[in-house]
Protein backbone atom coordinates (compact mmCIF):
# COMPACT_ATOMS: atom_id res chain seq x y z
CA UNK A 1 0.00 0.00 0.00
CA UNK A 2 1.70 3.24 -0.94
CA UNK A 3 0.39 7.02 0.08
CA UNK A 4 0.23 8.82 -3.01
CA UNK A 5 0.60 12.34 -1.58
CA UNK A 6 3.72 10.38 0.66
CA UNK A 7 7.44 11.94 -0.53
CA UNK A 8 9.00 9.66 -2.85
CA UNK A 9 12.18 8.99 -0.07
CA UNK A 10 9.93 8.46 3.17
CA UNK A 11 7.76 5.97 0.40
CA UNK A 12 10.98 4.06 -0.85
CA UNK A 13 11.93 4.11 2.96
CA UNK A 14 8.71 2.16 4.45
CA UNK A 15 8.63 -0.22 1.45
CA UNK A 16 12.73 -1.11 2.49
CA UNK A 17 11.04 -2.17 6.03
CA UNK A 18 8.16 -3.50 4.81
CA UNK A 19 9.59 -5.75 2.46
CA UNK A 20 11.69 -7.30 5.46
CA UNK A 21 9.87 -10.38 7.29
CA UNK A 22 12.59 -10.89 9.96
CA UNK A 23 12.75 -8.30 12.83
CA UNK A 24 16.50 -9.53 13.46
CA UNK A 25 16.39 -7.58 10.15
CA UNK A 26 14.80 -5.07 10.88
CA UNK A 27 16.97 -4.15 13.35
CA UNK A 28 20.19 -4.82 11.60
CA UNK A 29 18.86 -2.47 9.19
CA UNK A 30 18.11 0.33 11.94
CA UNK A 31 21.56 -0.01 13.39
CA UNK A 32 23.42 0.12 9.85
CA UNK A 33 21.03 3.58 9.84
CA UNK A 34 23.17 4.69 13.14
CA UNK A 35 26.07 3.92 11.30
CA UNK A 36 25.66 6.33 8.88
CA UNK A 37 24.50 9.34 10.89
CA UNK A 38 26.24 12.16 10.89
CA UNK A 39 28.20 13.46 14.01
CA UNK A 40 26.16 15.93 16.27
CA UNK A 41 27.67 18.79 17.84
CA UNK A 42 28.00 18.57 21.32
CA UNK A 43 26.64 22.11 21.62
CA UNK A 44 23.01 21.08 20.32
CA UNK A 45 22.88 18.46 23.25
CA UNK A 46 20.68 21.32 25.40
CA UNK A 47 16.96 20.44 27.15
CA UNK A 48 15.64 22.34 23.62
CA UNK A 49 16.48 19.53 21.19
CA UNK A 50 16.04 16.84 23.33
CA UNK A 51 12.49 14.59 22.18
CA UNK A 52 10.15 14.26 25.81
CA UNK A 53 9.10 11.31 26.32
CA UNK A 54 11.64 8.83 25.64
CA UNK A 55 13.63 6.64 27.76
CA UNK A 56 17.00 7.27 26.14
CA UNK A 57 18.30 10.74 25.37
CA UNK A 58 17.77 11.92 21.76
CA UNK A 59 18.80 15.22 20.31
CA UNK A 60 16.89 17.08 17.05
CA UNK A 61 17.86 19.95 15.65
CA UNK A 62 16.01 21.26 12.44
CA UNK A 63 16.85 24.09 10.20
CA UNK A 64 15.87 25.70 7.07
CA UNK A 65 17.60 26.40 3.84
CA UNK A 66 16.19 27.54 0.53
CA UNK A 67 12.74 26.67 1.54
CA UNK A 68 14.04 23.03 2.59
CA UNK A 69 14.57 20.99 5.90
CA UNK A 70 17.77 19.49 7.08
CA UNK A 71 17.77 17.89 10.40
CA UNK A 72 20.57 16.62 12.71
CA UNK A 73 20.44 14.41 15.70
CA UNK A 74 21.72 12.15 18.00
CA UNK A 75 20.74 9.68 20.28
CA UNK A 76 22.66 7.32 23.43
CA UNK A 77 21.18 4.00 22.34
CA UNK A 78 22.24 2.79 18.61
CA UNK A 79 17.98 1.16 18.19
CA UNK A 80 16.76 4.59 18.87
CA UNK A 81 19.56 6.08 16.87
CA UNK A 82 18.73 4.38 14.24
CA UNK A 83 15.13 5.02 14.20
CA UNK A 84 16.28 8.81 14.11
CA UNK A 85 18.66 8.44 11.32
CA UNK A 86 15.74 6.77 9.22
CA UNK A 87 13.70 9.61 9.90
CA UNK A 88 16.03 12.06 9.30
CA UNK A 89 17.30 10.93 5.97
CA UNK A 90 13.22 10.39 5.41
CA UNK A 91 12.07 14.06 6.21
CA UNK A 92 15.28 15.76 5.35
CA UNK A 93 14.82 17.91 2.33
CA UNK A 94 11.35 17.88 2.13
CA UNK A 95 9.57 21.75 2.56
CA UNK A 96 8.23 22.52 5.99
CA UNK A 97 4.49 22.18 4.70
CA UNK A 98 5.25 18.21 3.37
CA UNK A 99 6.90 17.36 6.70
CA UNK A 100 3.81 19.31 8.99
CA UNK A 101 0.88 17.69 6.90
CA UNK A 102 2.19 13.69 6.98
CA UNK A 103 0.69 11.73 9.73
CA UNK A 104 2.59 8.82 11.82
CA UNK A 105 0.97 6.22 9.39
CA UNK A 106 4.13 5.58 8.08
CA UNK A 107 5.70 4.00 11.40
CA UNK A 108 2.80 1.08 11.28
CA UNK A 109 4.05 0.86 7.44
CA UNK A 110 7.66 -0.15 8.10
CA UNK A 111 6.16 -2.89 10.75
CA UNK A 112 9.02 -1.49 13.00
CA UNK A 113 6.46 -0.76 15.98
CA UNK A 114 5.46 -4.63 15.78
CA UNK A 115 9.26 -5.61 16.20
CA UNK A 116 10.10 -3.01 18.59
CA UNK A 117 9.51 -2.58 22.69
CA UNK A 118 6.59 -0.72 23.46
CA UNK A 119 8.81 2.39 24.92
CA UNK A 120 11.04 2.37 21.93
CA UNK A 121 7.48 2.50 19.56
CA UNK A 122 6.48 5.28 21.29
CA UNK A 123 9.55 7.16 21.55
CA UNK A 124 10.13 6.83 17.60
CA UNK A 125 6.38 8.48 17.64
CA UNK A 126 7.89 11.15 20.25
CA UNK A 127 10.84 11.93 17.96
CA UNK A 128 8.79 12.26 14.61
CA UNK A 129 6.38 14.78 16.43
CA UNK A 130 9.00 16.23 18.09
CA UNK A 131 10.42 17.03 14.04
CA UNK A 132 7.17 18.17 12.93
CA UNK A 133 7.16 20.51 16.22
CA UNK A 134 10.99 22.12 15.14
CA UNK A 135 9.47 22.74 11.81
CA UNK A 136 6.72 24.67 12.71
CA UNK A 137 8.52 26.61 14.79
CA UNK A 138 11.28 26.99 12.56
CA UNK A 139 8.40 28.00 9.59
CA UNK A 140 6.59 30.36 12.08
CA UNK A 141 9.95 32.09 12.84
CA UNK A 142 10.11 32.69 9.36
CA UNK A 143 6.42 34.55 8.47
Amino acid sequence: MTDSSRPPQLDKLVKRFARISEPKRRYEQLLWYAKKLEAFPEAGKIPENKVPGCVSQVYITASIDDGKVAFQGDSDAQITKGLLAMLIEALGGLSPAEIVQLTPDFIKETQLDVSLTPSRANGFYNIFKTMQKKVLLLASEMN
